[in-house]
């Protein structure tokens, strides 16, 4: 199916308006970068980079022009073409940012990998994406890439992060020194493809998701509407740029926004983050549920000694937030983390609570202003819109910017996604009558028993309301009786360890809050729960492990039960 993007008065005219699109062309790389310069701005921060080792480097956005097209001009000089595809396989490192304006600059096409991934989820994906260049690090290259390298057919060229480089590979210092600060942009449009995002399935290989440059409407006119940015804000995107939340809202919506970028090479650490939300007086904080919960977890006094005063918006993605961390938030911060909904396939924020809009704990929000959604039935027939307080398949009419325009590859799985003018997201949510969305699970997730469908999501919250859990999951297990029955798995809080009377204590209080024929017949714990890299529980995982069934793609898998 062909997406056709709303060109004419949609409200993200005026972000296509507030870009400079030469030619009525339009290329990410020069919007996030030349042009601010062009404009007078070069001296702004683009991004500041907080090392490790406590180091901190301010990159301003007419240094990341340069480096960019050096980037740009190096990738050239090596015989690469507009439409060739660069890899990144790397931490927060300054080089990835400009490596990503460079590769679009050049009109490469940039997909950003988990620098975490192991040898096999890597090579799957270049094999998938036909990868043309490859950037990383040498010790991630001896280490995942060089047994196999040459297996890879369109390969053809390996960029070393540093001044030296293995035998067959390019350092990229040397060649950046070389290389000249001025570039021509490549000439590209709305259309051209410019991304590729890897997404993971139940079953089967990872899906190459395609955006296009035109996505960087979206990116800036959603920026600025569901996270309120503008130039100048200081701006904390916590996402690893190997999914998708870090390439568009921590690489492109910011940088189009002129904004000044926070980017911390560290992982999460308690004291790290706080103080660096202190110290760098971060105004727009963008993190995930997981990271909050990890917060919550360590307590109010944890962050007593702080100063939150800067903080003017937070907000939460990756997986529903839920009801008790927006309210520990708003307890802690002085207001709530504000969740909201997209997919790797929408290339951007769909559903949000909104700067200045009234937060109903446990809602993923309203979709933005020019997003079409609708709550759809689900079978076989002609999908019928359903009414407030119906579950059924979160759905949205086609047509914004950033929706992706193919998986690789894979077309007839790419028009499955597309039924009677919606795209089908795969997730089952409901909408009240104030026109607020409720995330229910995903379709292969709902829980139906003895007549009821249950949400894992609503269990979960139930159970995370208990002051012995930190993290629940939930899924549904056959029975002869019910069809299925409820069982949870749970993570505990410090002071609290595992006990026949704790499980019987959680039960009695799912029961109570959710009624005997919701409530889980079991509860199990364990020391983590199975997540990817964005913080998701994997629920099929969980399943797939009690039943013995194949557990699919789990290469995105971050943690894991012990």
């Amino acid at each position: 199916m062909q997406i056709e993007p709303n060109r004419a008065a949609a409200p993200w005219a005026g972000a296509r308006d507030m870009l400079d699109r030469p030619g009525g062309r339009l290329n990410i790389g020069y919007e996030a970068s030349d042009r601010h310069v062009i404009h007078g701005h070069g001296a702004q921060t683009a991004l500041r980079w907080l090392g490790k080792d406590g180091s901190r480097r301010d990159i301003s956005y007419a240094d990341l022009s340069r480096l960019s097209s050096r980037f740009a001009n190096v990738l050239r000089a090596h015989g690469l073409q507009q439409g060739d595809r660069l890899f990144a396989l790397m931490g927060r490192d300054p080089a990835l940012y400009a490596a990503a304006l460079g590769t679009l600059k050049a009109g490469l096409i940039f997909t950003p990998l988990f620098s975490a991934f192991g040898p096999e989820p890597i090579r799957t994906r270049m094999e998938i994406g036909d990868c043309t260049v490859l950037l990383t690090t040498e010790a991630i290259y001896r280490r995942k890439i060089a047994p196999w390298r040459d297996q890879i057919a369109s390969l053809k060229l390996v960029l070393i992060v540093g001044d030296e480089a293995p035998e067959g590979c390019v350092a990229l210092g040397p060649a950046l020194e070389g290389a000249s600060n001025e570039c021509e942009v490549a000439q590209t449009d709305e259309d051209t493809p410019a991304l590729i995002h890897f997404t993971s399935g139940t079953t089967g290989r990872p899906k190459g998701a395609v955006h296009v440059h035109g996505a960087a409407i979206y990116h800036a006119y959603s920026g600025q509407a569901a996270l309120g940015l503008s130039p100048g804000t200081i701006y904390w995107c916590t996402a690893d740029p190997g999914w998708v939340t870090g390439t568009s809202y921590g690489i492109i919506a910011p940088l189009v926004n002129r904004v000044t970028m926070i980017v911390d090479e560290a992982e999460f650490e308690l004291e790290r983050w706080y103080g660096t939300v202190e110290r760098e007086r971060v105004a727009v904080w963008y993190s995930a549920p997981t990271a909050i919960r990890m917060m919550m977890r360590a307590g109010a006094e944890a962050a007593k000694p702080y100063d939150f005063s800067a903080l003017r918006f937070l907000a939460s993605v990756g997986e529903p937030l839920n009801p008790e961390a927006v309210i520990w938030s708003e307890r802690i911060f002085g207001q709530p983390f504000h969740d909201n909904w997209w997919q790797t396939e929408t290339g951007g924020i769909m559903i949000a609570n909104t700067p200045g809009m009234p937060v109903k704990p446990g809602s993923m929000g309203k979709p933005l202003p020019g997003i079409e959604a609708g709550i759809v039935s689900q079978g076989d027939g002609p999908l019928r819109e359903l009414g407030p307080g119906e579950i059924g398949e979160l759905a949205l009419r086609p047509g914004w910017p950033s929706m992706m325009r193919a998986y690789l590859h894979e077309q007839a799985r790419y028009d499955k996604c597309f039924r009677d003018g919606w795209y089908l997201s795969g997730d089952l949510a409901t909408r009240d009558a104030d026109g607020f969305y409720w995330f229910v699970g995903r379709a292969d997730d709902l829980i139906k028993s003895s007549g009821h469908l249950i949400g894992p999501f609503e269990v979960e919250s139930a159970l995370i309301e208990h002051p012995a859990v930190a993290e629940a999951g939930v899924i549904g297990l056959p029975d002869e009786t019910a069809g299925e029955v409820v069982q949870a798995y749970v993570t505990l809080n410090p002071g609290h360890e595992p006990s026949e009377a704790l499980e019987r204590e959680l039960r009695g209080h799912a029961r109570k809050r959710l009624g005997a024929a919701v409530a889980p017949r079991a509860i199990l714990f364990r020391h983590t729960l199975p997540k990817t890299r964005s913080g998701k529980i994997m629920r099929r995982l969980l399943k797939a492990r009690e039943l013995g069934l194949p557990e699919g793609d789990i290469s995105t898998l971050e943690s894991d039960e012990t």
